[in-house]
């Protein structure tokens, strides 16, 4: 490419950043960085009445969770005004566009017959050439589109894409208090912004044909186009909450890892052979939009889930103890304020990361690491800590009490001896040690929950376990 490419993601601040949109986000964030360009965001805030601050906040938080750096922005459509108000003066004065003075009512009925006469509702063109302007009377501002004749979108997904020029109607730029449309603000930001290429959803294709009529008559280069298609839930209807979060930042609050989420996300809709795990410098690498399909892609929450896994599975252990630091927090393992290094948190990682799904699933299988006082199960407790496994349990004491230096094997080998000796299966010892040592009976293999643990945190919780049988009795 002989321009060097720029593209924008702008998202309209009037809820949070959903899957859709971060999709979008991201394949424009690939684009840009694969051809070395520019990714620029544009906060789309001209509908007042519906955005909001808190929207924005969120927006920006989770760029920055999913590491989609920009080059150049937040810029906000609100603090451009002047701008707006110029372009449409220059359409003004060449003759591209004019007030229209038609109220609403006026509007409702001129729908109202078109739609009982079997046509398509659009505007009539009643104020389009008018020589005599009422005065004190609103109005809003129009474009000028061509009754004839047709408009190409030239699509890199779709091809050539026809629109015949009579199915569109005068738009309007501004409204009548003098605020500036989407369908005009887009135009003049992509033009003033040097927009090369627009990747954007599909259900923004029918916009496109108005926009480039905007373009031509402000005598702004057409940037290329890309529409991709909408994500679906997997009832094949358009992904919402019905089909589970669909909110960026809620994936972040239920353990997921951000480049899980990322590269998930990538591969909805984009290939690179049959490849499924991807670090960032591959995506980047590969990323081309002849590879994205213009099928809709269905979100499978269990796929994103095993993908999950798999980046836990691969992930540093003290960058993923960074991660899971406030998982152990909320799930009250930690105090907010505590001493722990990253290396002390990491310590359970190596054990549970294959176990672990999410970090939220992590954080509470690490309970029986973190929690200084061990609470039971009950209904394993009441299983396995009884009478008859007792003196069993007394003897690992006094054996381990003895070891100088805890070993795996050492570890294994005295288990063995101990089981062989009282004539029980390995695991009719373990389980029950299990429970002693971590409340439950689900945990990491037993030696390496005694390795973690340590000697002193070991015998102590074997030596409660053993009052809680003679209580029992």
């Amino acid at each position: 490419m002989t321009t060097p490419v720029q593209v924008r993601f702008a998202p309209s601040p009037t809820g949070y950043l959903h899957i859709g949109g971060v999709r979008t986000a991201l394949f424009n964030w690939l684009f840009a960085r694969h051809h070395k360009g520019k990714f620029i965001l544009r906060i789309e805030d001209t509908d007042a009445s519906r955005s909001t601050e808190e929207s924005i906040e969120e927006i920006i938080e989770s760029m920055k969770w999913l590491g989609l750096d920009y080059d150049e922005g937040p810029f906000r459509q609100t603090d451009r005004q002047s701008i707006y108000k110029e372009k449409a003066d220059q359409l003004i004065n060449e003759n591209k566009a004019y007030p229209c003075f038609c109220t609403t009512e006026e509007l409702d009925q001129k729908r109202k017959e078109a739609q009982a006469k079997g046509l398509k509702p659009k505007y009539d063109g009643t104020c389009r050439n008018l020589s005599d302007q009422p005065e004190g009377i609103p109005f809003v501002i129009r474009f000028k589109v061509p009754q004839e004749g047709s408009v190409t979108v030239k699509d890199l997904l779709r091809g050539n894409v026809i629109f015949q020029n009579e199915e569109l109607d005068d738009l309007i730029i501004l409204r009548s208090d003098g605020t500036p449309t989407y369908n005009f603000v887009v135009v003049v930001d992509d033009g003033d912004m040097g927009i090369t290429h627009v990747i954007r959803g599909d259900d923004h294709l029918s916009n496109t044909p108005r926009q480039v009529l905007l373009y031509d008559g402000l005598g702004l280069p057409r940037p290329e186009f890309a529409h991709i298609s909408m994500i679906l839930g997997a009832d094949k209807t358009r992904l919402s909450k019905r089909h589970g979060a669909t909110s960026v930042l809620a994936y972040r609050d239920m353990g997921y890892l951000p480049d899980a989420l990322i590269n998930y996300l990538a591969r909805l809709g984009w290939s690179h052979g049959d490849q499924e795990v991807f670090t960032q410098e591959e995506m980047i690498e590969h990323f081309s939009l002849e590879n994205v399909t213009t099928s809709a892609a269905v979100f499978n929450p269990e796929k994103l889930q095993w993908l999950n896994q798999q980046y836990i599975q691969n992930a540093d252990p003290i960058d993923l103890a960074t991660k899971l630091e406030p998982f152990l927090i909320k799930e009250d393992l930690l105090p907010y304020q505590h001493d722990l290094s990253k290396e002390d948190i990491a310590k359970p990682i190596p054990s549970l990361n294959q176990r672990a799904q999410t970090l939220i699933e992590m954080a509470q299988k690490s309970a029986f690491y973190f929690k200084k006082e061990l609470t039971f199960d009950e209904k394993a407790r009441n299983k396995f800590l009884n009478k008859d496994i007792k003196p069993h349990i007394e003897k690992l004491i006094v054996t381990i009490n003895s070891m100088a230096v805890l070993e795996h094997d050492s570890l294994e080998n005295l288990f063995k001896k101990v089981a062989e000796e009282a004539g029980l299966k390995l695991g009719k010892l373990a389980q029950p040690v299990r429970v002693a040592l971590t409340g439950s009976t689900a945990s990491p293999g037993i030696y390496d929950v005694i390795l973690l643990l340590g000697k002193t945190t070991t015998l102590k919780r074997l030596n409660e376990a053993v009052s809680f049988i003679e209580k029992q009795d």
